[in-house]
Parts: C-alpha cells; sequence; structure tokens
C-alpha cells in the first residue's frame, strides 16, 4: 500500500491493548503512517471508544474514509467481559477504587441468569459519571473527578443478547449485543442493583462492530510491521 491509498482512504482493524486510551492508538498509527510515507499531513480517526482498561476491535479510519466514521459507529456492538458482584466503584469498572461492599451469599445461579431478561429488548440507561458525554460543556468524568455530583439523564438503547456464560463467584462472565450509546459498565453496576446487591465490571472484550469482528484484527505491533514492509 502507498502513502496515496491511506489518504485516499483505509479503513484498519486493530486490536486494542489493556491500558491504551483509542486516541493513543490513533496518534501511534498515524505517526507511523506519516513516518512512513512522509506525509505532512493526514486524518485518521476511530469509530467508537474503547476505555482503556478494555481491550478487542477499534475500527480505524484514515483519509477520506473518515467521512464514513458515523456509519461504523452507529453499527451493532458485541462484547464479552466479566462482572465482579459484592463490590461497586465510583467508575463502574476498576479504573476507580472500591467504594462500598456487599453481600452475595443470597445470590443462587438461577437468579444471576434470570436477572438478564431485565435488561433484554430497549431499556431506559443511566451512563457512568466517569464518562466522556459532556453536560454544560464539561466531560462527566471532569466534575466526577472534582468530587462534583451532578443529574444524569437515562437514554434509551438497546440490548438484543446478554447472556451468561460463566459462572464462578463473585465473577461473572457474560456476552452482550447491544446498541450504540450502551455503557457496559452501567449495565453491570444495574445487574448488581438488581441482584439486590452491587456489582463493578471488572473485564471487557469488543468482539464485533456490525460484520467486522476481532479474529480478523492486527495488534498494533503487527500494523506497525507490515507498514514498514510496504
Amino acid at each position: 500500500m502507498t502513502g496515496e491509498d491511506y489518504k485516499n482512504g483505509q479503513v484498519l482493524l486493530i486490536d486494542k491493548p489493556l491500558h491504551w486510551t483509542s486516541f493513543q492508538v490513533v496518534n501511534k498509527l498515524r505517526w507511523h503512517i506519516r513516518k512512513r510515507f512522509d506525509i505532512k499531513k493526514i486524518k485518521v480517526g476511530h469509530a467508537g471508544t474503547l476505555d482503556p482498561l478494555a481491550t478487542g476491535l477499534l475500527i480505524i479510519c484514515t483519509g477520506k474514509q473518515t467521512k464514513s466514521i458515523h456509519e461504523y459507529q452507529g453499527q451493532i456492538k458485541e462484547y464479552t467481559g466479566c462482572i465482579t458482584l459484592g463490590a461497586t466503584t465510583p467508575s463502574f469498572d476498576l479504573e476507580t477504587d472500591i467504594d462500598q461492599n456487599y453481600p452475595i451469599d443470597h445470590i443462587t445461579n438461577t437468579m444471576i441468569h434470570e436477572a438478564t431478561s431485565q435488561f433484554i429488548g430497549t431499556i431506559q440507561q443511566k451512563p457512568p459519571i466517569f464518562s466522556a458525554i459532556k453536560k454544560d460543556g464539561k466531560r462527566l468524568y471532569e466534575l466526577a473527578r472534582k468530587g462534583e455530583s451532578t443529574e444524569i439523564k437515562s437514554r434509551e438503547v438497546s440490548i438484543p443478547v446478554f447472556e451468561i456464560t460463566e459462572i464462578d463467584m463473585p465473577k461473572v462472565s457474560f456476552r452482550v449485543v447491544c446498541s450504540k450509546g450502551t455503557y457496559i459498565r452501567s449495565l453491570a453496576n444495574d445487574f448488581g442493583v438488581a441482584l439486590n446487591s452491587g456489582a463493578h465490571l471488572s473485564a471487557l472484550r469488543r468482539t464485533k462492530i456490525g460484520d467486522f469482528q476481532v479474529s480478523n484484527a492486527q495488534s498494533i505491533e503487527s500494523f506497525i510491521e507490515n507498514l514498514e514492509m510496504e
């Protein structure tokens, strides 16, 4: 592939590693594409953020293909992950420390499987306070880190599939298929409430976006290696 190919537009499937932000992945790929082909300026963007503590499929668009980012963002997504019962965190995942513990002795496997039905279909979901959603010009996570409380409105999301794949208390593994705008962290938190306990998201991997699958994605290292050979 040539520099012109990247300018005309490419869709790259990247398997985002743990602890990387989606923005860091974009910056890394843009820098290497510019360096490899001696390009002064090229547009590179991602079609849907993944939290730093999540891994998996990230669609990266280059050049003219960045105009199609919104089309990929709107496609249905699939995730696998793990919910840990019995404890909550302010961010609903492991980005922040546990703030409260809850009993789990009353929770049975049957209860866990049955509780998923409350979240299947079109539901109202409240995003986490630790999110990039803007309110009054500020991102919610900026307010959260300052300790400021704010009212967050619920939003309508669609979850066609929410299935439990393994139970090893207090850890519950799952697979979710959901619409754009669904927060799996919120789902984990609400799942704990549904079980008269608490819960947080302890692992997350995005496996699909539309017809794109993470099994067809490459690591950042592989992309850079292949780029140098082009």
